[in-house]
């Protein structure tokens, strides 16, 4: 059992964030900023707008189709495709261009085709899966892991698809390319790590939030100790723009809690969130290979703690919170995750995406007890 003071704590957290997060809304960049964002409608990008618009911006996206949502506030949809048609994007300025969904170097090589010289910052949202190697709880400052194909800008969507290996390479290449394009001096690159919350479609999270409240005895890798790292994609989106309006240059890491916590922490703060008493089942890493239970898919949001993978979620990530960077209350990312969740059609809800199947997760925990 979890501590008794549950109710307390998770009652005072969601209050204290509840306090917090207007406050951090209503203070007011210098001037209004032309935003432009590539890929305005996915996971993160939705609550870039939102924020933006809150802060007095003025917002243009570009996407394939247009967006349903109904914006609180004016949104200039300009449509296209990253595969060849970028004329919407010609003759225009904009003071940021955030580059969300870019996955390819040759999307940012031919985005800068139009945009360079009419954009003064170029953020790239990257991905800590950019580096080498996560055997130490490295910085910003690690080496990229290489791509090893033989034309990263002949690389497709298609491609990428039937090997998800060159995600990483090819992110790195991005990275890259964005520098070559646009110049240290005018580019962001922030690299997140797990991003989690409301609209996450993968499920790499809120796995826990609904495997916790639907109760019973919970299988959990390890023994608690492991540490984990995510960020609330609401946190990533607001600190972007945050990003843009002060003109910060550099590369980051972006991922939280603020503090470092383990993997047992991590599932009391949810347990906080959704309001249960859980009974959790550590299953040792040795019993889980055994088993052919993979860490971040059949259990999500870990990776073992130790060997090859010691540092992956013991990134540094000191500089994205010197630069502002801030993370709400896990609780509170539970409980909004949850909340979204059972919003969906019983369909979706009835299929997670990651994470054991209550008929996987009971013959686990029959052989673990034997």
């Amino acid at each position: 059992m979890f501590s008794s003071r549950r109710d307390f704590v998770r009652v005072s957290a969601l209050a204290a964030s509840a306090l917090a997060l207007p406050a951090l809304a209503d203070s007011r960049p210098p001037k209004p900023m032309r935003l432009l964002i590539l890929g305005g409608t996915g996971f993160i990008g939705p609550y870039q707008i939102r924020y933006a618009l809150a802060r007095g911006h003025h917002v243009t996206i570009f996407n394939r189709g247009r967006q349903k949502e109904a914006w609180p506030g004016p949104v200039e949809e300009l449509l296209g495709d990253r595969n060849g048609d970028l004329k919407s994007l010609e003759g225009r300025d904009w003071d940021v261009c955030i580059d969300n969904p870019t996955s390819l170097p040759v999307w940012v090589r031919d985005a800068a085709r139009v945009l360079k010289g009419h954009v003064g910052q170029y953020v790239f949202i990257s991905t800590i899966s950019v580096y080498a190697a996560n055997d130490q709880p490295a910085d910003e400052t690690a080496p990229l892991v290489a791509y090893k194909g033989d034309d990263a800008m002949a690389e497709t969507i298609k491609s990428l698809g039937a090997n998800p290996r060159l995600y990483g390479p090819l992110k790195a290449r991005s990275e890259e390319e964005a520098r070559t394009q646009y110049g240290e001096a005018a580019i962001t690159i922030i690299r997140p790590g797990l991003i989690v919350g409301p609209g996450d479609g993968t499920d790499r999270f809120t796995y826990w939030p609904v495997r916790l409240a639907r109760g019973g005895e919970i299988l959990a890798p390890g023994d608690g100790s492991d540490p984990v790292q995510f960020i609330d994609a609401r946190d990533l989106a607001e600190w972007t723009v945050r990003v843009a309006e002060q003109r910060t240059i550099g590369v980051f890491n972006a991922s939280g809690p603020a503090a470092p916590i383990t993997l047992k922490q991590m599932l009391e703060g949810i347990a906080q969130g959704v309001d249960v008493d859980p009974k959790i089942a550590w299953a040792s890493t040795p019993f889980l290979k055994a088993n052919k239970v993979s860490a971040w898919s059949d259990m999500p949001v870990w990776i073992p703690g130790q060997g090859e993978t010691f540092g992956f979620h013991r990134r540094d990530i000191r500089r994205a919170i010197g630069e502002g960077l801030t993370c709400r209350p896990l609780p509170l990312t539970a409980a909004d995750t949850l909340a979204w969740f059972h919003t969906l059609p019983a369909e979706r809800q009835a299929k997670l995406r990651a994470g054991l199947t209550a008929e996987r997760e009971a013959e686990l925990l029959a052989k673990l007890r034997a």
